[in-house]
């Protein structure tokens, strides 16, 4: 076996710990908080007969570390439990909201990249200048602001006052606007202020002034040698931004009214649905550890200075 395989392994059972330790962590948190899930299950007009058996059904006169293990094997089936609100399966209601999640967070994500890789190559190339006095003071605008109140800000110019935007919905190509830069913002930011320090230092290095002196265009230059290593860590903030991104997706979501997990995860918050915030928080994690995992691999393999293990 390689070591190159052997590094995969290891990242695998770090992330299959990581998911195991979460889910113990996501079960006794919900256990901690107040109420019945029984009884928000059965509804306030039910018995209290009826009351027991959910709460035999759900396991919940049982001791805690048999209910973690029931709770564990059905998790790994993919049995998430019976949403208290819809009454609905609990990966059934995720996955319909899935889809709006993931493509809110995949355009946030691209507008990220490449504004924040070209923001940042234009202020390290023009250091020192207005436009990177500019990029900076923009930088540390997006990383200042907070989500809700930029998405408030957002919705009040282009969709009250100047009508040329939706404030809320995603029945049209133009409802995706305002929510993908709300959520994008941050991650522009620290994209840019991560492109710039790479491109500075390798704009700096040797073989950069070689290729100069050997009469190579600028445009080679800069985009051939100094761009392609400099973007090696810029990868990796990319990648943990997707994941940020998706856990950022709640507030942006219940701001524009946006269809997705993080709407429908308020929703059962609300209504104190816990089987549903379970299940979701749990998806949520899951996709956080693959895309680590899928970041961890892939820094390794475009880096070889990277030593396994």
């Amino acid at each position: 076996m390689t070591s190159f395989s052997q590094y995969i392994l290891q990242r695998l059972l770090a992330a299959l710990i990581t998911l195991i330790g979460i889910s113990l962590i996501i079960f006794l948190l919900v256990r901690l908080l107040p109420g019945d899930p029984a009884r928000v299950i059965a509804g306030l007009l039910a018995s209290e007969e009826d009351v027991e058996q959910i709460r035999v059904w759900m396991g919940l006169d049982r001791p805690l570390p048999v209910q973690y293990a029931m709770f564990f094997s059905r998790m790994v089936r993919g049995d998430l439990g019976i949403s208290a609100r819809t009454k609905e399966p609990v990966l059934k209601e995720i996955l319909s909201r899935l889809p709006a999640t993931m493509k809110l967070a995949v355009i946030s994500m691209t507008i990220a990249g490449v504004l924040g890789v070209l923001g940042g190559v234009l202020a390290a190339y023009r250091r020192n200048s207005i436009l990177d006095f500019l990029i900076s003071v923009g930088t540390l605008f997006g990383i200042s602001m907070p989500v809700y109140w930029l998405g408030l800000m957002l919705i009040v110019l282009f969709a009250v006052r100047l009508h040329w935007l939706p404030a809320a919905g995603s029945e049209r190509p133009a409802s995706y606007i305002l929510p993908s830069f709300t959520l994008a913002a941050f991650s522009i930011a620290l994209v840019a202020r991560m492109t710039r320090s790479s491109m500075l230092e390798v704009l700096s290095e040797d073989y950069v002034r070689t290729a100069r002196a050997k009469g190579l265009r600028e445009s080679v230059v800069v985009l051939r040698h100094a761009l392609s290593n400099a973007l090696i860590p810029v990868v990796t903030v990319i990648g943990l931004q997707f994941g940020a991104l998706l856990g950022g997706a709640v507030l942006t979501e219940t701001v524009f009214g946006w269809p997705g997990m993080g709407q429908l995860m308020v929703d059962s918050i609300f209504a104190r649905d816990y089987p549903m915030v379970q299940g979701i928080v749990l998806v949520f994690s899951s996709l956080l550890i693959l895309v680590n995992l899928i970041v961890d691999i892939l820094y390794a393999y475009i880096d070889p200075r990277i030593h396994y293990g």
